[in-house]
């Protein structure tokens, strides 16, 4: 049996006038891949954000709906905001390192919370580190600038940086879309052993990169979630007409 770790409920969205999201209701399955596709401009990384609360760092952004990881309603007046993106890490499309040390990049989730000691923290950062397949290129030099590692090395440190906090959920926002195909395969080759701990929902416009690493695909178009199933049904009999135009590159 598959369990869900987070779900929407009847979620819908505005940035001021404007509605971006409608009564979207998608589950996330524990220690899944679950990657969302569609054309640009048609909510995806919105919905993303929302799983984390990154949209309530814009201006007149307006949430009816639920969020619920586990029993809990993100969405809740009394949430811990800060708990949560603990929980929900997430990685962007763009590497974006901190202008500090590898070490201190991984570190500085725990050295925010304060709640661990400093051999935890070593060890945490070895921990991620490794998880992140960057540990054996990066031992020799963790208290070198992050900013001197390759693209693709930046973007392996990012997701070490979100998995030092143990989070329940990794949202990565189209995180190869940067990279070259080396370090593309790489990501997607990690992203398939971390699903063993953690469950995973990706944005991609790679409809091929979908195939190839997701459990569960979600396409969504103008706003709307389409269609939700299997990857691999979903890719070979699609439901609906707009999921298989878009699939075969009707449009995109």
């Amino acid at each position: 049996m598959v369990n869900t770790r987070i779900q929407t409920q009847d979620l819908n969205l505005w940035f001021g006038k404007q509605q971006v999201l409608h009564n979207v209701n998608l589950p996330i399955y524990d220690k899944m891949v679950t990657a969302i596709i569609g054309p640009s401009g048609c909510g995806k990384s919105t919905l993303l954000r929302c799983f984390n609360r990154m949209n309530d760092l814009i201006p007149e952004t307006k949430i009816e709906g639920k969020i619920t990881l586990g029993e809990q309603n993100i969405y809740c007046s009394k949430t811990d905001v800060t708990k949560i993106r603990a929980k929900v890490g997430m990685v962007f499309q763009k590497p974006n390192p901190f202008p500090k040390s590898i070490y201190n990049n991984v570190a500085f989730g725990l050295v925010i919370q304060g709640r661990h000691s400093k051999c935890d923290i070593h060890g945490r950062v070895e921990e991620s580190l490794r998880a992140a397949w960057l540990w054996d290129e990066v031992k020799d030099r963790l208290h070198t600038p992050a900013m001197a590692l390759s693209g693709g090395q930046q973007q392996r440190l990012c997701i070490a940086r979100a998995l030092a906090n143990n989070p329940e959920v990794l949202l990565l926002d189209e995180p190869t879309s940067a990279l070259d195909p080396q370090s593309t395969a790489k990501i997607e080759e990690l992203c398939l052993e971390l699903k063993k701990s953690v469950s995973i929902l990706i944005v991609t416009h790679n409809i091929a990169q979908a195939g190839r690493i997701s459990d569960y695909t979600a396409f969504m178009y103008l706003g709307q979630l389409v269609e939700f199933d299997v990857t691999e049904k979903m890719f070979t009999v699609p439901k609906d007409k707009r999921t298989e135009a878009y699939l075969t590159g009707v449009f995109g």
